[in-house]
């Protein structure tokens, strides 16, 4: 059983997300904040069993970057946002949004 933050409940509320979480905490993170902090392999890249480092181009972010279509959660343990520009490939576990909201 993983350690990490349970995510409760979560909505968004104007350009922040607002996450409640199983220890009684809560966390808001900007929109913002969260696409551009984007845990994806293509944004943040991947490494290999040699610890060579793969990933794609930096992506061009514009308005519709920062906007949400929607919010899928991953288990107990992450949330999945699809954001307006297309790109939905990124899993915010609990405690990476903690820490976001620092």
């Amino acid at each position: 059983m993983s350690d990490s933050l349970a995510i409760e409940n979560y909505e968004i509320v104007n350009d922040h997300l607002l996450v409640s979480f199983s220890d009684t905490s809560e966390s808001m993170v900007s929109l913002k904040s969260l696409r551009e902090r984007c845990p994806c392999a293509s944004c943040i890249g991947e490494t290999d069993a040699l610890g060579n480092l793969y990933k794609g181009p930096d992506p061009v972010l514009n308005a519709s970057s920062y906007q949400i279509n929607g919010l899928q959660p991953v288990g107990y343990y992450g949330l999945r946002p699809f954001w307006k520009d297309g790109h939905n490939t990124g899993i915010y576990t609990g405690d990476l949004l903690k820490k976001l909201s620092g």
